[in-house]
């Protein structure tokens, strides 16, 4: 087992304070959106050595020994590299509405991206590497999002009785083509740079929506994002494009899952996350990265479905595995209170794991090795080392392929 150091992302929309509160760190009064602790090229988790500091990193680890960091299984499916990226988010303020590519589009665009000469770290480049982005999102918090489209029937009467031109417009729309065709065509029309409505029609919508609010609102959820999006983001077509979108309120404990071609924008809360290694990310606004909202476009899907909420599975009375419909990974979440039993609790995975531990103190023991994890501590357990067993009190997280 080795000791892992997480890689911070310093986002704009970041909390200067919940993950260096759970990681038992001092905060700087920077935002840290993001930790990460996984082996992407873009920003690999340092390998803590013995008494020496920083050794490496875990990218560096597993080429030198893929077979052995991997297992034979792994690389035979994904190749030479962990296949998943674990972090930890907290967003203060609303992320970018965003998409995440498929596993054919995102290596047909990086090699397109290769051969047009667009460095990797260049901020224009939509594909930094070749490989899609399902996530998985757990709360540690209460934790807020939009993701996916609603019924068109329904986003069509989230127009209603707005005064705002636009908002009729849309609603009009939707009434004629109620199908996901005239979501395609709403939502197109809001993003693309052709047909995307001014700043001051889409602050009249919001308008209607803070007004509609204060008057008794028949939908408060949809309409209290719109005025907080419209707040964090003035004019921005994305405030409006809202309205289309399934509102999420996952309460600690409880998981989203969000598949290639899901739009989403998570809003605000403290979560662990588990993907595919990517970071392809796609934006159409809410946001003052890079935009392309044509590439966007290009991977949504517009099909109306209810948010995906995994429900766990239960292991041995205390783990609870979050299984998601794709290969690159699994989550599972332990919780222990029984520091007394000294077999110990065995964990379920295998393969190349990552574990973190959130709080409390545990130790996490294979067949010949012993380590314990605090609050904010995480470590890489080789494919290698075989199973595990765990004791303490406290809250360890760990993803895992399946």
């Amino acid at each position: 087992m080795q000791r892992l150091r997480g890689v911070g992302r310093d986002y704009a929309w970041g909390s200067t304070e919940a993950i260096p509160a759970l990681l038992d760190e001092p905060a700087t009064g920077e935002p840290v959106a993001e930790m990460w602790f996984g082996a992407h090229p873009a920003g690999p988790a340092h390998v803590v050595g013995r008494g020496d500091g920083v050794a490496s990193d875990l990218r560096s680890m597993i080429a030198a020994d893929a077979a052995g960091t991997l297992g034979e299984d792994v690389v035979s499916r994904f190749g030479p590299r962990l296949p998943y990226l674990l972090k930890l988010i907290a967003p203060a303020r609303p992320l970018s509405l965003q998409v995440h590519p498929s596993l054919e589009r995102a290596q047909e665009r990086f090699r397109a991206e290769d051969a047009a000469g667009i460095p990797r770290d260049a901020p224009e480049r939509n594909y930094r590497d070749p490989n899609h982005k399902p996530e998985l999102v757990y709360a540690l918090t209460t934790f807020e999002a939009v993701c996916g489209f609603r019924a068109p029937r329904r986003a069509a009467e989230l127009f209603a009785n707005l005064s705002a031109p636009l908002a009729r417009d849309l609603r009009a729309v939707l009434r004629q083509d109620p199908t996901a065709a005239g979501v395609r065509t709403v939502f197109t029309s809001l993003l693309d740079e052709r047909t995307r409505p001014s700043a001051e029609e889409v602050q009249a919508v919001a308008r209607s929506c803070a007004g509609r609010l204060r008057d008794g609102s028949p939908s408060p959820r949809a309409d209290h994002t719109v005025v907080m999006l419209a707040e964090a983001y003035p004019g921005d077509p994305g405030v409006v494009a809202s309205l289309l979108l399934n509102p999420v309120t996952l309460q600690p404990g409880e998981a989203l899952f969000v598949p290639a071609g899901g739009v989403h924008a998570y809003l605000s809360g403290l979560g662990v996350e588990v993907m595919a290694s990517s970071d392809n990310v796609l934006r159409a606004g809410l946001t003052t990265k890079h935009v392309d909202v044509a590439e966007m476009l290009e991977c949504v899907d517009y099909v109306a479905a209810p948010p995906i909420r995994p429900a766990p599975e239960i292991f041995h009375g205390a783990t609870r595995v979050y299984y998601a419909p794709v290969d690159d990974f699994e989550l599972s979440v332990t919780h222990l209170s029984d520091g007394a039993d000294d077999a110990g609790h065995p964990l379920p995975g295998r393969g190349p794991r990552v574990l973190l531990c959130l709080d409390g103190v545990i130790s996490v023991a294979t067949g010949a090795e012993l380590l314990t994890l605090a609050r904010g501590d995480a470590v890489f357990v080789r494919a290698d080392e075989g199973r595990l067993t765990v004791r303490g009190v406290g809250t360890l997280v760990q993803a895992d392929v399946p």
